[in-house]
């Protein structure tokens, strides 16, 4: 029978449902009296790096256990559960993991499934108040969340250096939904600390999501035990270098834990219409009242949505449904779209021509 320290491993994330998936997991592993449970801190390319409650482990993933992953398109990723098998005298082997409650993924520039971490409750989103402002970005990583049905919290950071703060807050609450917490931040003041405490309980985990050079890594030195390596933004146009390569779990003094992630490049969401529809719940709404049930909110009559939401908002929507109806396309639609416009542009030239031979 696995031991089971509740108290030492809540802290770096386990909860009631997690701990009955784990139990579950273990049940097949009754023989080796050398697992034991942990949870993915770190990936390297040739290691895991990970925490049993007590101490960080190095170890390797078992190739049965990549092998079957890999079987099912999955791969691993910090903030997996699973059982690990070994002694300090001996090499550690990551052999079971435990089917994530959720995940946030996106789509490489090559359309696979990439991982970005598992099991998560809470997303801070930071976005500067310097050049980093972005009210569509934020919105894609508002879609990202939501589709993993993980709690969103917006920081706007460098509050304290910004002197618009308060008008640029109000600008970001007017856009997006009522219920999303917004809050403008000073990423390396304790104050901080308490304003986020309702999400920071004993086996929460959090993730910090945003831009290179937004202040994610000095946010997590705030709120953990951690001292991530940060970075000035770049002059001239306030970009921010990669100070953080890879993703990283940190234990925080009031019992929660918190992914540090770095700043990614390109965001293309992996989502159907549904979950982007419920990102956008205020056009989700409206557009129950559009004259036309299939209204596309673009030039149509009786359209309730156009006059009632930001019009960059909804250019912003209708560019991620595009998107989103794009990524959902089997290889066969792809083709059939390609024919179909290719037939339009035919005949558009046809009309084309034939109007020049008239004239």
């Amino acid at each position: 029978m696995i031991n089971f320290d509740f108290a030492s491993l809540r802290l770096i994330g386990l909860n009631p449902a997690i701990a009955h998936q784990l139990h579950a997991l273990a049940s097949y592993f009754t023989n080796d009296t050398s697992v034991q449970v942990a949870r993915i801190t770190e990936i390297h390319r040739d290691s895991l790096i990970l925490h049993n409650g007590n101490i960080n482990l190095q170890a390797r993933a078992s190739p049965r256990l990549l092998h079957e992953l890999a079987a099912e398109e999955f791969s691993l990723a910090v903030g997996d559960w699973g059982l690990l098998s070994g002694t300090p005298t001996s090499a550690y082997h990551f052999i079971a993991r435990m089917p994530a409650i959720n995940h946030l993924a996106r789509r490489n520039n090559e359309g696979r499934l990439q991982v970005l971490a598992s099991n998560i409750d809470t997303a801070l989103l930071v976005m500067g108040l310097d050049n980093d402002f972005n009210l569509r970005r934020l919105e894609r990583y508002l879609a990202l969340v939501h589709a993993a049905d993980v709690t969103p919290v917006v920081l706007l950071s460098k509050a304290d250096t910004h002197p618009d703060a308060a008008d640029r807050q109000a600008e970001v609450e007017q856009r997006l939904s009522a219920n999303i917490p917004i809050f403008a931040v000073n990423g390396q003041s304790s104050a901080t600390i308490e304003l986020l405490s309702p999400w920071m309980g004993a086996g929460q985990s959090l993730i910090l999501l945003g831009s290179s050079g937004a202040g994610k890594s000095t946010l997590t030195n705030t709120l953990s035990n951690s001292q991530q390596e940060t970075g000035a933004v770049r002059a001239g146009d306030n970009r921010g270098h990669h100070t953080t390569t890879g993703r990283s779990l940190h234990q925080c003094p009031g019992g929660a834990c918190i992914i540090d992630t770095p700043g990614l490049r390109s965001l293309q969401l992996n989502l159907d219409e549904t979950a982007l529809n419920a990102s956008f719940t205020d056009i989700d709404t409206l557009a129950t009242a559009c004259q036309f049930r299939d209204c596309s909110h673009q030039s149509e009559p009786g359209c309730a949505v156009r006059a009632a939401v930001d019009a960059d908002r909804l250019k912003n929507y209708q560019k991620l449904l595009r998107e989103t109806r794009r990524n959902q396309q089997t290889p066969l639609d792809k083709i059939a779209a390609r024919s179909k416009w290719k037939a339009l542009v035919r005949s558009v030239k046809e009309k084309e021509k034939l109007k020049r031979g008239s004239t």
